[in-house]
């Protein structure tokens, strides 16, 4: 009896095998609807012009949780727009869809907060207890149970499939000028930092990743961050950059 293989077949088999085993990390994060906003705030988005922001939505809170936008509203009602932000900003206030739409984005943004910040068997923990200035980062879950702080830039080094979670029992602080660097083809969209306490984001600093803060979020002047700001309570930016 003959038996025939059909290569092309086997080949993409092969590839999706490779992919597979390649990918290093921890399981990717999903954050469903969330992902589609680079700001998303319980609580309210504040900025002091000039801001260059993505699409920002605010839920529960109505529409006067947008400050320093300068909105203009939509004929439809759905949504505003502002010099500030290029796409555009939604309210649980706006007309329908857009409160179910916000409300299923916050659902998604907590339960992607629920998922990483309950991820086991970090494979560091504590790392530098916390100071982790001038680091390169393989992929993988860190896990601190008290603060970190960022003193000096800090690196990921890693292909475009892996990941990374920095799971952050207290505040997040990165000191003026520190710059994020991505090496490798490491992907911000798979780096995600959950963050228990507060976040600040230092002036003229970069960063890149995925921040989903049970706490008020504060990026200061000229700072720049590749990625999304996904906050559960307030959101501040002091003529930011946010690209997500």
């Amino acid at each position: 009896m003959l038996f025939y293989i059909n290569l092309t077949s086997l080949g993409l088999v092969l590839m999706a095998v490779a992919n597979s085993v390649l990918a290093l990390g921890p399981a990717a994060v999903n954050l469903h609807t969330a992902g589609n906003f680079a700001i998303l705030s319980k609580a309210g988005v504040s900025t002091v012009p000039p801001s260059s922001i993505r699409n920002v939505g605010v839920s529960p809170i109505d529409s006067t949780g947008l400050t320093g936008f300068a909105l203009t509203l939509d004929s439809s009602g759905t949504f505003s727009t502002s010099t500030q932000v290029t796409g555009e900003l939604f309210a649980a206030s706006y007309t329908s869809p857009t409160p179910s739409q916000l409300t299923t984005a916050v659902l998604d943004m907590q339960t992607a907060f629920t998922d990483a910040s309950g991820r086991a068997n970090p494979n560091f923990r504590n790392l530098r207890g916390g100071s982790i200035g001038g680091l390169t980062f393989p992929p993988g879950l860190y896990q601190w149970t008290s603060g970190v702080n960022v003193a000096n830039g800090i690196s990921f080094s890693g292909s475009a499939t892996d990941t990374w979670i920095f799971q952050i029992a207290g505040t997040l602080s990165f000191a003026t000028g520190v710059r994020t660097t991505l090496i490798g083809g490491a992907q911000a969209s798979n780096i995600v930092w959950v963050i228990s306490g507060a976040a600040t984001l230092g002036t003229g600093s970069h960063f890149e990743g995925v921040v989903l803060g049970k706490k008020s979020i504060t990026l200061q002047t000229g700072m720049s961050i590749n990625g999304r700001i996904l906050g559960q309570t307030n959101v501040a930016l002091q003529s930011a950059t946010v690209v997500g």
